[in-house]
């Protein structure tokens, strides 16, 4: 299965794009802005304008082998509508991309067996992959994304006061992430769910502290929380089925 397509090519999806066509897939991309189209096209992506809440066909981008889902619309009917589409294509294995923002912040360590959020969007999403017969699925719960321009020092600026700094950072490099991607497709892992995060866990005043330092900005103030709430994500499982091990485990040296 060497043909791929990516619903997102933004800060994720297109530099994953350009590592599977280094590999030597043909890649199809899409975006919804068509400013983007000849910035795809410049680097080897077949692009497709595509918005899953527009309910249009997709038919020619989504005739492909694998399907890997990296955009962050939580709208529930579009997904419904994308995957009745999925159903009749020729997608044979398709990698939903969530988010571990959908495990509560109940001062324990997070697997992929503990609860998650009722009534949350990116559940129900999930879910429907999850159950559908026609295709087979993977999905990744991410943490904090960062990597590239995505740089920790300049988040909470202008004085904006961090919450809870006695927490714990629950961070993924981007690197890291696409790495996972292609591990996930290379070891042919599907029907599975996995927690993607660093196994590093420092406080959230010290990783902010330290992200300010490292760019020379001033110093992040907090908020002196009463209510003491957080969680750890723990990627085990990753580490257990796929063998993974982390580029960026050390989020005090980014």
């Amino acid at each position: 299965m060497k043909n791929i397509s990516i619903l997102g090519c933004g800060w994720l999806g297109k530099p994953l794009a350009v590592s599977f066509l280094e590999d030597g897939f043909t890649v199809k991309g899409s975006t919804t802005s068509e400013e983007k189209i000849t910035d795809l096209e410049s680097v080897g992506i077949e692009p497709y304008l595509v918005n899953i809440s527009e309910f249009e066909e997709f038919d020619d981008f989504l005739n492909s082998d694998i399907l890997i889902i990296a955009i962050t619309s939580k709208d529930v009917d579009g997904f419904e509508n994308l995957i009745s589409q999925i159903q009749d294509s020729t997608i044979q294995k398709v990698i939903f991309i969530s988010s571990t923002s959908v495990y509560p912040r109940i001062n324990k360590i997070m697997t992929e067996e503990d609860a998650i959020i009722e009534n949350n969007p990116l559940v129900e999403i999930e879910n429907l992959f999850k159950e559908n017969t026609f295709f087979e699925t993977t999905i990744i719960r991410f943490a904090g994304l960062f990597g590239g321009q995505r740089h920790p020092a300049n988040w909470f600026k202008g004085g904006k006061k961090i919450p809870q700094p006695k927490g714990f950072v629950n961070m993924i490099h981007r690197e890291d992430c696409m790495e996972i991607i292609h591990t996930i497709i290379n070891q042919n892992c599907w029907n599975e769910t996995f927690n993607a995060c660093s196994t590093h866990h420092p406080t959230r005043e010290e990783f902010y502290v330290n992200a300010r330092m490292s760019k020379g900005l001033e110093a992040p103030v907090f908020e002196e929380n009463e209510k003491y709430e957080w969680k750890i994500i723990s990627s085990s499982k990753l580490e257990n089925v796929l063998g993974y091990e982390f580029i960026h485990d050390n989020l005090l040296s980014i």
